[in-house]
């Protein structure tokens, strides 16, 4: 296995007009959370696609499992979780059924399936909603529903972009629970947020995106978080000045 579960090594993307991301480097170890935090706009959700494959480096490697994220192939991918921007579920099927999919995609073998889908349906008390079509589910339940489906299969790696995006109060516990359990068994995690209290209790590591450029690290357990953060985002702001 190697070393790092994640490597992002001066990758570059920029869209037309000149957002994107510019000489990021990156990782994430086994065993670690590492967060990601940046005001809107500041490149997060570009930095996830590039991670699971949605796009390509302009210039740079992505490393996924010791993979080059252009080669890796479903072996690989059967081995990450992902929940980036939106749930991806079948509306007319149940959560049960929508799990059940989601770990077949993932090579899961058919007869530990039903066993895996009951483990996540308690983990993240989902269980009164697996009977339930997701078109017919909340936002915040079909952020659950997204979130079983990357976590089920207790992945290598596991990316989330703002994760607690629509959940309530208990669902953003459990989040943080199944995180730091599957982080102790081994799993590297990316996680992106912008509400840095939230990320900072289950964090190793905070790195800060402004502009499309890591700026910096914030301590998790610092005194006053929020300020160190803005004393980042606006010193790297004054620079681009």
């Amino acid at each position: 296995m190697p070393a790092d579960a994640l490597r992002l090594q001066s990758v570059t993307r920029r869209y037309d007009g000149g957002a994107g991301l510019a000489e990021v480097d990156l990782t994430v170890a086994h065993g670690e959370i590492h967060a990601l935090v940046g005001l809107n706009g500041a490149g997060k959700s570009t930095l996830m696609k590039l991670v699971v494959g949605m796009l390509r480096p302009q210039s740079g490697t992505v490393e996924v499992l010791g993979k080059d994220v252009a080669r890796a192939g479903p072996q690989t991918w059967a081995r990450v979780g992902t929940l980036i921007e939106y749930p991806l579920a079948y509306g007319d099927l149940d959560g049960r059924t929508n799990l059940s999919l989601a770990a077949r995609l993932r090579s899961v073998p058919a007869a530990g399936i039903p066993t895996m889908v009951d483990r996540i349906l308690d983990e993240l008390d989902f269980r009164r909603y697996a009977e339930i079509r997701s078109g017919r589910m909340s936002l915040g339940n079909k952020q659950r529903l997204g979130l079983a489906a990357a976590l089920q299969h207790h992945p290598d790696l596991i990316v989330l972009d703002e994760p607690t995006n629509a959940l309530d109060p208990s669902g953003i516990i459990a989040l943080r629970e199944a995180l730091v359990r599957r982080a102790d068994e081994g799993a590297g995690v990316l996680v992106s947020s912008h509400h840095l209290d939230e990320v900072a209790r289950i964090a190793h590591r905070i790195s800060v995106l402004a502009d499309g450029r890591l700026v910096g690290t914030l301590d998790p357990a610092g005194i006053d978080i929020e300020r160190s953060f803005f004393a980042l985002v606006h010193a790297a702001s004054r620079s681009a000045a």
